[in-house]
């Protein structure tokens, strides 16, 4: 009896002894950490499914800063202070990976410990890592899975927009040109001076607040056939020859076309002093006819628009160009490019942070395909279903997926929108991305949407542009670190200021008075002196061309 007893023991003792990893395993240690983003979000519910489930798995939990002001501003305000979150997206986290705010990844990412991760960023290296070797930032956007294109049906990134129902009211036209693109606005709006609910049209907004300025800074590049390239212009044919596009000649007659507008009455003044969430609410009001942006910029706006069933009101982008008299040559639209790694954009971990290991980790784990699935597309049999081995949404999930409030309780967009993500197909043949997933995309679109590209003969909104040009070896210019030489920075810091403050100056000139004031800002701009960025810009293009030959 005796001997029975003490197998017995020796049993349970064994069975605790080998039971102890496994809880520690599947419950590990709490740790909460905070998190800054640098743009405007909303806070996640506190029954968020996902999160959630992140924190029974990996046991963290997220306490999030988003941007409430001026993010130049916020952000000098915490390198001062070093006032650093453990995780931090700066949006042009330049200046945060300067002030040294951040820790080295390459210290933690291998081939053996981080295997997603490393997969992630090899084919990129010689473009992430810096001269020391250092990786700050594993790019949230921009790392594409078993295809060499971007797969989308829309155009995610730079384009003239235009909402559908001026589009269906004009006869379905074929819009090429600046001059095409405005006289369509003009003819619209003087024949329906209000919307459906009695609210004035407006013709044309420009987002001019902080960082999004680009959609008053942007356009000419586009107009004379470029992909973006931030604030300079790159003749791949001339030696790369790089200068700084909105003084040249060319520049003018956009200017000169706004200008026009706002004299017509087709500007509203309030747009040159609206923030992101006015500017929001208007494209959500349906009262903005036409824009210049990016897509993801105004994303909640379009979602906006579908959830309140105002499927006219959404926009249709299409790759505007110069006419031949205003660029001085036959122009060809390339407002899309080669897949592009979205250098130094997304996560940081900062120095403040006190186990930066256990967040790589975190990030390694999530790029495996049973959380990207997650991320993604949701929860098997709630957020999505499988059919004969393909992801496919209801209309009402895909309803669901474009709800801000929906959003905030079933989605970790808030979080991981900054983190790494997998791009692209996966190896079934199914996307990553719900909205290019062709049967969610076609199958589930609304009737008016169907209609309207039916109207045009297309499948997609993106079948309204050009296909991809090859990236340049420089990759895009936007994401060269002009941090790194002072009178560079310094210059184009004043170059963008005199854009931000005289460019609506130059558009809400009286009549006759637009050359002079054009004459001005270009006599401010050279002043800067703006050659010390753009010959920083010119060497480091033509390094980078060196490099990825």
């Amino acid at each position: 009896m005796r001997k029975l007893i003490s197998l017995v023991l020796a049993m349970v003792l064994l069975a605790t002894v080998f039971a102890i990893p496994a809880m520690a395993e599947s419950t590990p240690d709490p740790m909460t950490v905070t998190v800054f983003v640098g743009e405007a979000r909303d806070q996640p519910s506190s029954d968020n499914k996902v999160f959630k489930m992140i924190e029974e798995e990996f046991g963290l939990t997220f306490e999030f800063e988003f941007l409430a002001g001026d993010l130049d501003e916020t952000l000098g305000v915490k390198i001062a202070g070093e006032d650093y979150a453990d995780m931090m997206d700066g949006g042009n986290s330049e200046k945060l990976i300067a002030a040294g705010a951040f820790v080295n990844l390459m210290d933690y990412i291998s081939a053996e410990k981080t295997p997603n991760l490393y997969t992630h960023i090899e084919p990129y290296l010689t473009r992430l890592l810096n001269e020391d070797g250092e990786l700050f930032i594993v790019p949230n956007y921009g790392r594409y899975y078993n295809t060499q294109d971007y797969g989308m049906n829309y155009v995610n990134g730079p384009a003239f927009f235009l909402q559908k129902k001026v589009l269906a009211w004009a006869g379905y036209p074929t819009i090429k040109t600046m001059d095409e693109y405005f006289d369509v606005i003009e003819r619209y709006i003087a024949e329906n001076p209000t919307n459906d609910n009695g609210a004035a049209n407006e013709g044309f907004a420009i987002l001019c607040e902080d960082w999004r300025a680009f959609c008053l800074f942007n356009p000419v590049q586009h107009l004379m056939g470029r992909p973006n390239d931030g604030d300079v212009i790159i003749d791949i044919d001339d030696n790369y020859k790089t200068e700084a596009y909105v003084i040249q000649d060319y520049a003018k007659p956009y200017y000169k076309k706004l200008n026009e507008l706002y004299n017509k009455g087709l500007i509203s003044q309030d747009t040159f002093v609206m923030n992101f969430d006015q500017y929001v609410a208007k494209l959500s009001s349906g009262t903005i006819l036409g824009m210049f942006d990016q897509t993801w910029n105004f994303q909640v706006a379009t979602d906006a628009l579908i959830a309140a069933e105002m499927y006219d009101s959404t926009y249709q982008g299409m790759g505007i160009v110069y006419g031949a008299e205003q660029a001085g040559k036959e122009v060809e639209e390339h407002y899309l490019n080669g897949t592009v790694i979205n250098v130094n954009r997304g996560f940081g971990i900062s120095v403040n942070c006190a186990d930066p290991e256990r967040l790589v980790m975190f990030m390694e784990n999530m790029l495996s395909d049973e959380w990207q699935k997650v991320v993604n597309w949701g929860i098997e049999g709630e957020d999505y279903s499988v059919v004969d081995g393909r992801m496919v949404r209801t209309f009402e999930q895909i309803q669901n997926a474009a709800n801000a409030v929906w959003k905030n309780a079933n989605m970790s967009y808030v979080l991981t929108n900054s983190m790494p993500k997998k791009q692209g197909e996966m190896e079934d043949g199914n996307k990553w991305d719900p909205s290019v997933q062709p049967e969610n995309y076609f199958a589930q679109m609304n009737d008016y949407d169907k209609e309207f590209l039916a109207a045009y003969g297309v499948k997609r909104p993106l079948d309204f542009f050009n296909d991809p040009i090859e990236l340049a070896p420089y990759g895009e210019a936007w994401q060269i670190d002009v941090t790194t030489d002072q009178d560079a920075n310094d210059a184009k810091a004043a170059f963008q200021d005199v854009q931000r403050k005289m460019l609506p100056q130059i558009i809400m000139a009286a009549d006759g008075e637009f050359d002079a004031k054009w004459d001005e800002f270009v006599q401010a701009v050279e002043d800067v002196p703006i050659s010390d960025f753009v010959d920083f810009m010119q060497d480091e293009v033509l390094k980078l061309v060196e490099k990825n030959q």
